[in-house]
């Protein structure tokens, strides 16, 4: 399988990847490395995060758009931007792939960004190989979300904490499995969609 940075890189099968990238935060140092990285793993544009507006005129130029969030003091504070994105309308922005970076990485923050609906979360620095493929298997592969009443995000089950069984399906209640791809030229496919009510 051949490396996934975008711009200039292909996906496996020669596959032109276009997408850009927000990165969210306060205008310090975390920010603006942050900018830099997207830049140099080759993002078609990288701009600041000012609001869900100018990322639903970006998805139309660029089929998929990555929300890179840099270290806050608070993970809270990132809620109102992740609820702006995971319950956007726009199916292309609503499972838009969104990743916290943090060089002081908590259990207890990544267990937030996880109930908030975050991708991935990665600590730096990276040193897991690749920083690029780390970023880039958002993209090509299928991706499981589950929506509840509480919660829509990727399906997180058994990242942080006690395992739950198989059958809990995120606490029982109703909800609903989707499985998408992120395409690069189409922006997101939904392979499918099912309601199921667990009693």
């Amino acid at each position: 399988m051949g490396r996934l940075p975008l711009g200039n890189a292909t996906l496996p099968g020669d596959k032109n990847l276009n997408a850009s990238a927000f990165v969210v935060g306060p205008r310090d140092g975390a920010s603006a490395a942050l900018q830099d990285l997207a830049r140099a793993v080759g993002f078609a544009s990288v701009e600041r995060y000012a609001g869900l507006a100018r990322a639903e005129k970006q998805v139309r130029q660029t089929p998929i758009v990555f929300f890179l969030c840099a270290e806050v003091a608070d993970i809270a504070t990132l809620k109102p931007m992740a609820d702006a994105i995971r319950f956007s309308p726009s199916l292309d922005l609503r499972f838009s792939p969104l990743i916290y970076f943090s060089r002081s990485l908590s259990v207890e923050a990544t267990k937030q960004c996880i109930g908030m609906g975050f991708d991935d979360v990665i600590a730096l620095p990276y040193k897991g190989g690749d920083l690029s493929e780390r970023i880039f298997r958002q993209v090509g592969t299928t991706q499981t979300y589950y929506e509840t009443a509480t919660y829509f995000g990727p399906d997180r089950r058994n990242r942080v904490g006690a395992p739950r069984s198989p059958d809990s399906d995120h606490g029982g209640g109703e909800f609903r499995r989707i499985e998408i791809v992120r395409n690069p030229n189409s922006g997101i496919d939904v392979l499918r969609d099912d309601f199921q009510v667990v009693v």
